[in-house]
């Protein structure tokens, strides 16, 4: 006799929303990057955008849904060791998996760390971040560095090692973007559902607003054009 299959709300719509926007928000920051020159002016635009959302999953990583939350996919070391031998638990396979949990936050550590000094580099040519005025000129030449030689390259690797995983699971009949685009998945093993109805949603509306307008705040910071 074959076991129900239980169909679960894993991610709730503010945690969709987030993903697939900061997908966009990432190509968008590669290509005016890479254009350079009057493009730049997106690339602040899309950076401001980003770092609005990586705000935003940090708060939502505390009181969004069940399957959201930071705590839901923090592992010890013990769990990650018994997941690759084999050993893992009916839970690793509702939201993120012990190892799917280190790219996560691998990807939201490095994100906010390319956001954080794009708002203290500095082309040397029009185009500065907000706080440059701030600290010093070596300071300046050591996020400009980060931000332009070492941060992008790391992203770029990790977004290559994310796809793969994506097709790695699809050949393994698993398909984490069906999840990521409607919410459910459908399980074996009972799990509890994330919330992700009318209070939850404006919740996370006015937690964005609020991400937003700090991130605007930083970004007045920026020393007047003359």
């Amino acid at each position: 006799m074959n076991s129900p299959i239980h169909k679960v709300r894993v991610w709730d719509l503010p945690t969709r929303i987030f993903h697939w926007a900061l997908v966009a928000g990432v190509i968008g920051l590669a290509i005016t990057g890479t254009v350079g020159g009057n493009a730049m002016v997106w690339h602040f635009r899309f950076g401001y955008s980003v770092l609005t959302l990586l705000l935003f999953r940090v708060v939502w990583g505390l009181v969004g849904g069940r399957w959201s939350r930071f705590g839901a996919f923090i592992y010890s070391p013990q769990s990650v060791i018994n997941y690759l031998k084999g050993r893992g638990k009916p839970e690793h396979g509702v939201g993120h998996s012990p190892i799917g949990a280190g790219s996560v936050f691998a990807m939201l550590g490095f994100l906010l760390a390319q956001a954080g000094t794009g708002l203290f580099s500095d082309d040397e040519i029009a185009f500065s971040g907000p706080l440059t005025r701030f600290v010093s000129n070596s300071a300046v030449s050591l996020a400009t560095n980060y931000h332009k030689n070492i941060g992008k390259w790391v992203l770029l690797g990790l977004v290559v090692l994310h796809i793969l995983a994506i097709v790695f699971y699809l050949w393994r009949k698993h398909n984490l973007v069906h999840a990521m685009l409607h919410g459910d998945k459908h399980l074996v093993t009972a799990m509890p559902a994330s919330r992700d109805d009318t209070v939850s949603r404006l919740s996370a509306l006015i937690v964005l607003g609020a991400c937003a307008a700090a991130v605007y705040w930083l970004s007045s910071l920026a020393a007047p054009a003359f």
